[in-house]
């Protein structure tokens, strides 16, 4: 009984001390809830991080203990598990030192070399593009970069520099810095254009990336001003291509300059300068000033050869078919390029879709088919313009080599449009095939003009059931059959009519003048058509007839007949 009423005891203890614990955890709750708000953490507990100290306290700041503290940076820069971030915020630190002890212009540019060159070290992967964030501190580096060059032009720059023979401290003697602000440059450019690769090009985010590109020009045309006067000829083709690839590729509305719109208050004097000099000369003065100079100094092939692809694309852009079939002509670069490497390649192959369309806006048809058709009968426009990869050939190539050939590819910003292609291509084909099919209709050894346009001509004709043309293909193959029969009305209203509009012909910058010349090309061809189908029938055919018929005036009649005649095409 007695030890019965002992275990009772010590259960009731147990219970008290137990209620007594959970009565003082309580209290301790109320505690914290008197003593204030809770604080909501993102990942546990934040850790507020003391700033990194610089120098021991007491240190007398020098150049010497600066570029001393650079150099123990630097060392760790591209060492694994160095935290690059951590790096760069360094080196800001070290920058505010320098300025805060007045150390001089020579030590900040230097230090401020090496955070642009830490910027890029980022992301140490070729393929990966940077943040946001990183690449607006990058531009105002650079920009502030400059800003210090032009307000201190005795200060010397140059790669060639040696590390022992730069002067940072001593005033009486020139300051010579090691660096190379045109590689810098030329390295944001091509962080720009992966920029653009890698982001949607249907978002808003491509948008508002875009803006940057007035932004990234800017810098590239303070630079040229820059080694204008203290560049080498080579620093200079150099920075002129990097202009000439940021322009060839713009239509000029009216000489509007890109970066018109920045307001007045936020532009420096250098960049007010700079368009005081330019305000009168338009993109066309602009790249033969630029590509002149490269094609007279330039001693790499590579450049003086985009420069002439670049200034060809941009005569023909602009509707200047003599100019630049003359350049291409001169040049001889159709012999040899298929030497030259890949993006000077896609270069070349885009260069020759532009000169197409432009010849077809002209109306010159036959130079149309032959600029367009090597590119349009490979069948891999796309792939061959840099404007995506073709699915089909994906499993020729491995992972590494898609890699390296989408770095290749062209920001959306720049495509051309490869519906507008086909379709300039398929009219041309149209308006010079129809009317050699009806010449030779019974000749065993014709040779096709088009082996794309007699395949979509077949794909026609296999269809079971025809119904009003939908696709532009559809629209181009109904508008050859009734070429065929001589009905010029029929054949025009299916090549425009308000879904081809929309589709293609609105796209041209001068879309009414191109609509004009096609209606006078689809007569003119159909009146050659009708005279090779049906001469056989006839022993005499009135010229006016035939005017009222096509609606042409008697002079372009007679002149056709002529021509035909001639060429022993009528007998």
């Amino acid at each position: 009984e007695e030890e019965k009423k002992g275990g009772d005891r010590k259960r009731e203890e147990k219970a008290k001390k137990k209620h007594e614990r959970k009565r003082a955890r309580l209290d301790d709750d109320d505690d914290d809830n008197d003593n204030g708000e809770w604080e909501k953490v993102k990942w546990g507990v934040p850790l507020l991080k003391e700033k990194p100290k610089m120098f021991a306290k007491g240190t007398e700041i020098t150049p010497g203990v600066v570029v001393k503290k650079l150099n123990e940076i630097l060392q760790a820069r591209g060492k694994k598990g160095t935290d690059r971030a951590a790096q760069i915020e360094l080196l800001q630190l070290l920058v505010a030192v320098a300025n805060e002890n007045k150390l001089g212009v020579a030590l900040e540019l230097k230090i401020k070399f090496n955070i642009i060159a830490s910027l890029y070290d980022y992301n140490p992967n070729l393929a990966t593009y940077m943040k946001p964030e990183l690449w607006q501190k990058c531009l105002s580096c650079i920009e502030e970069l400059l800003d210090l060059l032009f307000a201190h032009p005795e200060i010397f720059i140059g790669e060639n520099i040696l590390e022992e023979s730069e002067n940072l401290s001593n005033a009486e003697q020139p300051y010579r810095v090691r660096g190379c602000i045109l590689t810098l440059v030329e390295r944001m450019d091509e962080e720009f254009t992966k920029i653009m690769q890698n982001t949607d090009p249907h978002s808003q985010e491509y948008v508002e990336h875009l803006k940057d590109e007035a932004r990234v020009c800017r810098i590239i045309a303070r630079l040229q001003r820059y080694l204008q006067d203290k560049g080498s000829t080579e620093e200079l083709c150099r920075v002129y291509l990097r202009r000439v690839l940021h322009t060839y590729y713009k239509f000029d509305y009216g000489g509007q300059r890109k970066d018109s719109t920045v307001p007045t208050d936020v532009r420096d004097e250098d960049v007010q300068q700079e368009e005081e000099e330019e305000e009168e000369e338009d993109s066309a003065a602009l790249m033969e000033r630029l590509c002149k100079f490269i094609y007279a100094k330039d001693r790499t092939d590579r450049i003086r050869t985009c420069a002439i692809l670049c200034h060809i694309y941009h005569h023909a852009l602009h509707s200047r078919w003599y100019q630049a079939r003359d350049l291409m002509l001169m040049s001889h670069l159709q012999d040899n390029i298929q030497h030259a490497d890949p993006p000077v390649q896609i270069l070349y192959n885009r260069t020759m879709v532009q000169l197409g369309i432009c010849a077809f806006r002209e109306g010159l048809i036959k130079d149309a088919h032959n600029a367009l058709l090597d590119i349009q009968s490979s069948g891999r426009a796309k792939e061959l313009l840099g404007q995506g990869l073709l699915l089909r050939s994906l499993q020729e190539r491995n992972p590494e080599q898609e890699k390296v050939e989408k770095r290749r590819q062209v920001p959306f910003h720049m495509h051309v449009n490869l519906e507008l292609l086909e379709c300039v291509y398929l009219v041309a084909a149209m308006l010079l095939e129809i009317p050699y099919m009806a010449a030779h209709e019974f000749d065993a050894r014709r040779r096709m003009i088009s082996k794309q346009f007699h395949h979509q001509l077949r794909v026609g004709e296999r269809q079971p059931l025809l119904g009003p043309p939908e696709s532009m293909r559809e629209h181009v193959v109904a508008a050859s059959k009734a070429m065929k029969m001589g009905d010029w009305r029929s054949c025009h209203g299916f090549v425009v009519n308000d879904k081809m509009n929309g589709k293609v012909w609105d796209l041209f910058p001068q879309a009414e003048k191109v609509r004009a010349m096609l209606v006078r090309k689809i007569q003119e061809e159909s009146l050659r058509t009708y005279l090779f189908t049906y001469s056989s029938v006839y022993d005499s055919i009135s010229m006016e007839i035939l005017a009222a018929m096509f609606e042409l005036d008697l002079p372009t009649v007679h002149s056709i007949i002529s021509k035909m005649i001639i060429n022993e095409e009528l007998m």
